[in-house]
C-alpha cells in the first residue's frame, strides 16, 4: 500500500503530529536512542522475561510482554518492569489483543490479576467487536495517558485480517480519534492517500521480523528490517525469538539486539533520506 508523506519525516518531526502522551513518548525515545526496535519477550516466566529485558533494554524503544503466559506473575514483576523501563528508557507494550465487548474489555484492562492499565503504556485490540471495544478501553486508558493499537494485519500465514478488514479497521480508528488510538499492528502502512487526512499520523508496528529464518512450524512468517521499514512503511520492528532465543549466553543476546537496532535504524535513515 502507498505510504503517506509523513513516513518520510524524521521521528522527531512527527512528535508534534500527536497529542497522545504515549505516542509522543515512543517517538521521543526512538529519536533519542536511535532505535525503532521492539523486543517481544515471549517466555514462560516473569523471572526469565526480566533477564531478557535487562540484556536488550539499552537497544530498544519498546518491550512487548505477554504476561498471561507467565507461570510466576506477581506485583513485584510489574514493579521491576516499570523500574527497568525508566532506567533503560523504553515503553512497555502489553500484547493483550483484547477482543470482546466494551464493558468486558474495560474490566479486563483495569482489573483481575494483571491490572494492565496500571503499568502498560501501550496495549492492543482486535477490531472484530466494533467501535465499542475502543470506547471500553479508552474509558480506562485515556485518562492515564495510555495508547492503543488496533490489529489491522497479522504476520501469521492464512490470517483473515486482510483487504476489506484492514481498511475498515483503519476507518474505525479514524472515527475514534487519535487521543487514544495511536496506530496499528500491521504488515504494511495502511494510511493510504485516499483515506488519510491532513495532519493525521499513525504509528505502524510490524511483528514477524527476522534477519535469518523465514518462518516457523506454526505459520509465523519473517521479513527483514529493511523490508518492513522501507518496502512496507513500518515504524517499529518487533523481534522475539530471533533475539532472545539466540545461542551463546547473555552477551550474545545483547549483541543480537544491537545488530537488529543498527539494521532497523539504517533502514529508517535510508527512508527519510528519500524526502
Amino acid at each position: 500500500m502507498s505510504a503517506h508523506p509523513t513516513t518520510l519525516l524524521p521521528y522527531s518531526e512527527r512528535i508534534k503530529l500527536h497529542t497522545n502522551p504515549t505516542a509522543k513518548k515512543i517517538l521521543e525515545i526512538m529519536d533519542r536512542k536511535k532505535t525503532n526496535l521492539a523486543v517481544s519477550v515471549d517466555v514462560n516466566t516473569a523471572s526469565e522475561a526480566l533477564e531478557v529485558i535487562r540484556r536488550v533494554g539499552s537497544s530498544v524503544c519498546m518491550v512487548k510482554t505477554h504476561v498471561d503466559i507467565f507461570e510466576d506473575f506477581t506485583e513485584s514483576f510489574v514493579e521491576e518492569l516499570v523500574k527497568l523501563s525508566k532506567e533503560l528508557d523504553f515503553v512497555i507494550f502489553e500484547d493483550r489483543k483484547f477482543a470482546d465487548i466494551g464493558n468486558t474489555v474495560s474490566l479486563q484492562y483495569s482489573s483481575g490479576i494483571h491490572k494492565i492499565a496500571n503499568w502498560a503504556d501501550l496495549t492492543n485490540a482486535h477490531s472484530v467487536p466494533g467501535p465499542g471495544i475502543i470506547a471500553g478501553l479508552s474509558k480506562i486508558g485515556e485518562p492515564l495517558g495510555r495508547g492503543l493499537l488496533l490489529l489491522a494485519e497479522m504476520s501469521s500465514k492464512g490470517s483473515l485480517a486482510v483487504d476489506g478488514y484492514t481498511e475498515e479497521t483503519f476507518k474505525m480508528a479514524q472515527e475514534a480519534g487519535r487521543s487514544f488510538v495511536i496506530g496499528f499492528i500491521a504488515q504494511n502502512r495502511i494510511d493510504k492517500s485516499d483515506l488519510i487526512k491532513d495532519g493525521e499520523d499513525y504509528l505502524i508496528m510490524s511483528p514477524g521480523v527476522g534477519l535469518g529464518a523465514k518462518g516457523d512450524s506454526l505459520g509465523q512468517q519473517y521479513r527483514t528490517p529493511r523490508e518492513c521499514i522501507i518496502d512496507s512503511g513500518s515504524d517499529v520492528i518487533i523481534v522475539g525469538r530471533g533475539i532472545y532465543g539466540i545461542k551463546g549466553g547473555e552477551q550474545a543476546v545483547k549483541d543480537e539486539a544491537e545488530r537488529y537496532r543498527i539494521e532497523g535504524w539504517k533502514a529508517y535513515e535510508e527512508r527519510i533520506s528519500k524526502k
